[in-house]
């Protein structure tokens, strides 16, 4: 099986790629919606999770975790992070929440590569 040289592997690797896409905004849970750092308030419904990754941890199950790569219908793109199971740093209001958030798993190349080839025209 063929390795692709760009493949992200791990959270902070993600995160990164994010931050360089200027698609850095945090999505955080509150008073029954997600806030982003501009202060905005999204309901579920002005969402979409554009692409999810799980990371496991090798030797920690306490490692694990999620990445959910959200667009807004305004057009911000951002992302929410939460912990697998047990582990996890939400309540169930986050949990209800993602659920009612449509999902449109996007390949990774129409998230990031074909973006970078439009901004270096």
């Amino acid at each position: 099986m063929e390795k692709n040289i760009n493949e992200m592997r791990t959270l902070s690797q993600v995160l990164e790629k994010l931050r360089l896409k200027r698609h850095d905004n945090e999505f955080v849970m509150s008073e029954g919606c997600f806030v982003t750092g501009n202060g905005k308030h999204y309901k579920a419904e002005d969402l979409t999770i554009i692409k999810t990754y799980r990371f496991e941890g090798e030797s920690d199950p306490g490692d694990s975790s999620i990445l959910y790569v959200i667009e807004a219908k305004d057009g911000l793109t951002g992302y929410s992070i939460d912990a697998y199971g047990v582990y996890t740093n939400h309540d169930q209001e986050y949990d209800d929440f993602v659920r009612k958030i449509h999902v449109q798993d996007r390949d990774e190349q129409l998230i990031f590569t074909l973006e970078e080839a439009t901004e270096n025209k």
